[in-house]
């Protein structure tokens, strides 16, 4: 179903605004992670007002369970940087043992719910931890950052995710909203072509990993779209011409033949679902080959160009995308080959791609629902329909 976000209707009313705030700057989360919130050299304390999750003796067991320290014990917690977001709050912390822990980190990212929603956005953290101790450590490739503990608590609603720390190896590849470089965008494009070859096709997918989206749930989801789009056409006025209206109108028509690729089951992945370029960090040493994805609250099974054009047709511009576009299809597509892909050629990523793009044009309006500033909406609306115009999407409705 590339193109939807099933994800925001997982939320109770009058939160959804919150929790999709956390999209107006994408790179927020990533700078707070893998940045701090404190200059590199600033000042550290030692607080006794730890979240649990934080206390030394859990760090211990935390640590011995993921396999990192032995005999050796966690002595003294340091918050290196702390910093809240709309739903989670990222603490640095720098670790200190007695006894040997040789192999044990020296620091780690702890991602806690944020204090004032965790009995309210009751399903936030909840898809994030499932990624990071479920799927993650199934992958054979290293393309995340290790997890060495992760837990949501179904009746509290609490999370935590504890993160290898990367500050030191990796880094963004740009700041919002700057496109990256073209070698930037080719090792953040292989990347994710690594981790989509990873679970292309696999016996797992629906079974003990993701779930499927049935008929009835499309269609509501289609349901309540429709009903937004109105309101939102109404809202717009006549900055929304007839034309795109038109094809709004065509494309929720057209749902229940256009969602038959992904009831297909062929040829799908587990789709990052936010995997614009800020999610991806990269490594500091340019001989290393060793980009990492993260931020996984929005993954689900999809179609894999689901990801490629959030990335490049609603989040680039016309001369960028136009550049780059091409090319970064191409080394998609031959890193797919590289890691065993079969039966799935050029040209069926091209019509994928395709369609991907035309799905997205829901997501301006998903966008202006939840509250998003236009400067995020109407960017991404204008973007989307000139990449529509460009690949010819139109005709995928006739």
């Amino acid at each position: 179903m590339a193109g939807l976000d099933p994800a925001i209707h997982l939320f109770r009313k009058g939160f959804l605004r919150r929790l999709m705030d956390t999209r107006v700057k994408p790179a927020y989360d990533t700078l707070v992670m893998w940045h701090g919130a404190l200059p590199h050299g600033g000042s550290s304390m030692i607080t006794d007002s730890l979240p649990p999750a934080a206390n030394a003796d859990h760090l211990t067991g935390a640590l011995r369970k993921a396999g990192v320290l032995g005999d050796g014990r966690v002595r003294d917690v340091v918050v290196k940087s702390s910093r809240d977001t709309i739903v989670s709050h990222i603490i640095r912390l720098d670790l200190s043992y007695d006894g040997p822990a040789n192999d044990a980190p020296r620091s780690v990212i702890l991602k806690i719910a944020h204090s004032n929603y965790a009995s309210t956005l009751w399903n936030a953290g909840r898809q994030e931890v499932a990624f990071y101790t479920e799927v993650a450590p199934l992958m054979s490739a290293h393309l995340t950052p290790r997890c060495f503990e992760g837990s949501w608590n179904a009746e509290t609603h609490a999370w935590h995710l504890l993160l290898e720390d990367l500050t030191d190896s990796h880094h963004i590849a740009t700041v919002w909203p700057l496109p990256p470089t073209f070698r930037h965008s080719k090792l953040i494009v292989r990347a994710l072509a690594t981790a989509h070859a990873e679970w292309w096709d696999h016996p797992r997918l629906g079974n003990s990993v993701g779930a499927w989206l049935d008929t009835d749930v499309i269609n509501q989801i289609m349901q309540q779209f429709a009903e937004h789009f109105g309101r939102f056409a109404d809202q717009v006025g006549d900055r929304l011409p007839d034309e795109r209206r038109d094809l709004y109108h065509r494309l929720i028509d057209a749902a229940p033949r256009l969602t038959q690729r992904y009831h297909s089951r062929r040829n799908v992945t587990i789709a990052h679902g936010d995997a614009h370029v800020w999610n991806f960090l990269l490594p500091q040493d340019p001989a290393r080959n060793d980009v990492r994805l993260f931020d996984f609250d929005q993954w689900r099974i999809n179609v894999g160009s689901h990801d490629l054009a959030y990335m490049m047709a609603l989040q680039w511009y016309p001369d960028r995308r136009r550049l780059m576009e091409r090319p970064l299809l191409d080394c998609y597509h031959e890193t797919l080959l590289a890691h065993g892909v079969r039966g799935y050629d050029r040209r069926a990523l091209d019509e994928d791609y395709r369609r991907s793009v035309l799905w997205h044009i829901t997501n301006p309006v998903w966008q202006w629902t939840a509250g998003i500033p236009p400067v995020i909406w109407w960017n991404n609306l204008e973007r989307i329909f000139m990449a529509v115009d460009d690949l010819d999407c139109r005709e995928l409705l006739d």
